[in-house]
């Protein structure tokens, strides 16, 4: 894959993880809030679930953004994508469109570096 193609990439699914990532703190970006007792309700409510989620959208979409660490922030985030599709497939699929796109990006990049996971599988 093209180099600059990939560097586009690269960086689209930084900013959206770092967008995401950091309206779970500031919340920028206006949601409606979850039903009571539902499942996202339950995750707000632990008081450290969405913070801890939050960083672990902002840490690999920091690496990928500078361009360090890349493998080990496209492997870092394959449970994330993984998890966040699996919520919208379950329990919003109104919403699964930036989820998708955040899997897609991830599973594209992975391919392009393919040499750099192969010793994995």
């Amino acid at each position: 894959m093209n180099s600059n193609v990939q560097m586009i990439l690269r960086v689209v699914l930084a900013l959206v993880l770092l967008v995401f990532g950091f309206n779970k703190f500031f919340g920028f970006i206006p949601m409606d809030a979850p039903p009571e007792g539902s499942f996202m309700d339950a995750l707000i409510k632990t008081g450290y679930m969405m913070p801890l989620i939050a960083v672990s959208e902002i840490v690999p979409g920091f690496l990928l953004l500078m361009n360090k660490w890349k493998g080990f922030a496209l492997a870092w985030l394959v449970p994330i994508s993984v998890n966040i599709v699996a919520f919208h497939l379950v329990f919003d699929m109104s919403t699964i469109a930036p989820a998708a796109l955040v899997a897609l990006l991830n599973a594209v990049l992975i391919y392009a570096n393919w040499e750099r996971f192969k010793s994995l599988f």
